[in-house]
């Protein structure tokens, strides 16, 4: 009803604070689709104010990330998910593992990075130096395990989610979290083996 009546007018612009903050999980997407349905059939600009990430993700057809007042980064949501514009950003929106490397070299459209004493090529991009630390964004949806290349780790957390398998491991001192989607016919890592952490090239984000 106060949808209803905040339209009424015809508005160019309506704000919408954590309006469906109250809902439950299952009523709460259906009424973000009915409110994406509505915004496209008015054409009014929704000003839509969430802290839920996977939300904003999905209503928005641009992103504003505020921290302490401040916009971090502005884009679209595949934008900001993919080449966030630092690590508050990454962290924020959806869930992301930080690798800590060192660029060694470059080669072509490829950065070659050392990273716990095993190096590995990554999608270059501009304004790298040779010899300075990076850290690298890597969702967990982008790696994957695998007996042998990539970076070597140990399972610490194994959990069949049923559409997918969750693993905690370690490289290094560093927790890294995947979710391998479709599990069925795959090997699965129990907690204590020593695998490696695999990823493509332009999997990763250079911050």
């Amino acid at each position: 009803m106060a949808i209803a009546r905040a339209i009424a007018n015809h508005p160019k612009v309506l704000l919408l604070d954590e309006p469906l903050a109250a809902l439950d999980l299952k009523l709460r997407k259906d009424m973000q689709k009915e409110l994406k349905k509505i915004q496209q059939q008015l054409g009014i600009t929704f000003v839509f104010v969430t802290h839920d990430q996977e939300e904003a993700l999905t209503m928005s057809d641009n992103i504003a990330v505020i921290k302490d007042g401040v916009i971090q980064q502005y884009g679209t949501p595949k934008k900001i998910y993919d080449e966030p514009a630092n690590a508050f950003v990454a962290d924020f929106i959806g869930e992301a593992n930080f690798l800590h490397g060192t660029l060694t070299g470059i080669d072509g459209a490829q950065a070659v990075m050392n990273i716990e004493g095993t190096e590995l090529r990554v999608a270059s991009t501009e304004g790298l130096e040779v010899g300075k630390d990076y850290t690298l964004v890597l969702r967990p949806e982008a790696a994957t395990l695998a007996d042998e290349g990539g970076l070597p780790c140990k399972v610490i957390l194994s959990c069949f989610m049923g559409s997918y398998q969750n693993y905690h491991v370690m490289v290094g001192d560093t927790l890294v979290k995947l979710t391998e989607n479709n599990p069925k016919n795959k090997r699965i890592y129990a907690v204590g083996e020593e695998c490696c952490l695999r990823f493509d090239p332009d999997a990763v984000h250079i911050l």
